[in-house]
């Protein structure tokens, strides 16, 4: 059983990640802690905690970072709508969020295991966990690993560059990046090969339930916003991905590669440069051979998220 922490900002794909984390016998949820990006950190803990309500999930929610370290802050309105999860009905909270930081509560928990068995799985952007290296870096040889939604090898979807999680707080996905733990980036490249196609949407309806219900008023809302605005044909399964990577590795091919994060650039800041192990032509910059980060790729069959899923 793989013991994780789910560091999110619900968030349509979020709510799924939750969903997926806490109903999976191979997963031990520890706790959820929230951050802004697709709203602001008001609304995510809020609708994290409506979704733990909705489904009787009964772990930690602690509330995180209400911005980035450096940068204005930047939300995805236009893909999650006024309440960062409009679309399905959920209940008010029914329990008190833990009185501790998220960044506490991730160190607090990280420090109170074994080292090496908890996996800190960031899917909005990465502050809470750029906070916790930076206030306690005994973390880092700690955390078993990182398996963190966000990042692209070749184009974003905020700008041309950069994806959304990496670019709304590029300075703490660099500290998570430049950090000595293992990172698996489960960036777009993955990701929106992983769609809620038809065919999936009448299988989860099929299940019945509320809960199929609710993810799929969830898709219903997406393919509104995602879309239109993302070019992709149906709503993408972005951070659920994460879990599945945790559930059944197979389905997923992960290639060496060192990641940077670009901080500078007037047209590229928050891109993930990526330097693989085993391309040719692609060391350009020194130390790339022994300062290998994880970076993810699915396998030719693209169902097979949507099968854990």
């Amino acid at each position: 059983m793989e013991k994780i922490i789910l560091d999110c900002d619900p968030g349509h794909d979020d709510a799924i990640a939750i969903l997926l984390a806490a109903g999976n016998p191979k997963i031990d949820l520890l706790g959820i802690t929230t951050v802004s990006g697709n709203h602001n950190v008001e609304n995510t803990t809020r609708n994290a905690l409506s979704v733990c309500t909705a489904y009787g999930i009964k772990v930690p929610v602690a509330k995180g970072s209400p911005g980035p370290l450096l940068i204005d802050q930047v939300l995805a309105v236009e893909i999650h709508g006024a309440t960062g999860l409009d679309g399905p009905v959920l209940p008010p909270a029914s329990f008190e969020l833990d009185k501790r930081h998220a960044v506490d509560f991730i160190i607090d928990t990280v420090m109170a295991h074994e080292p090496k068995t908890i996996t800190l799985v960031p899917v909005g952007p990465y502050t809470n966990i750029a906070l916790a290296v930076r206030k306690d870096p005994r973390i880092v040889s700690h955390v078993k690993r990182v398996v963190a939604m966000g990042g692209s090898f070749t184009r974003g979807n905020i700008t041309p560059a950069a994806e959304f999680n990496v670019y709304a707080d590029p300075e703490a996905a660099d500290v998570v990046f430049r950090a000595n733990w293992d990172v698996t980036m489960v960036g777009l490249d993955l990701t929106h090969q992983a769609l809620a196609t038809p065919d999936l949407q009448d299988r989860v309806r099929a299940v019945g339930g509320p809960m199929a219900q609710f993810i799929l008023d969830i898709w219903e809302f997406i393919a509104t916003t995602h879309g239109g605005l993302l070019q992709i044909e149906y709503p993408a399964i972005h951070d659920a991905c994460c879990v599945a990577a945790m559930i059944d590795p197979s389905v997923f091919t992960t290639l060496k590669a060192d990641i940077r994060v670009e901080l500078a650039g007037r047209w590229t800041k928050g891109m993930t440069v990526c330097n693989f192990a085993e391309m040719g032509g692609m060391h350009h910059f020194g130390g790339t051979a022994s300062e290998q980060d994880r970076l993810s790729s699915l396998r030719g069959d693209e169902a097979r998220p949507c099968e854990v899923l």
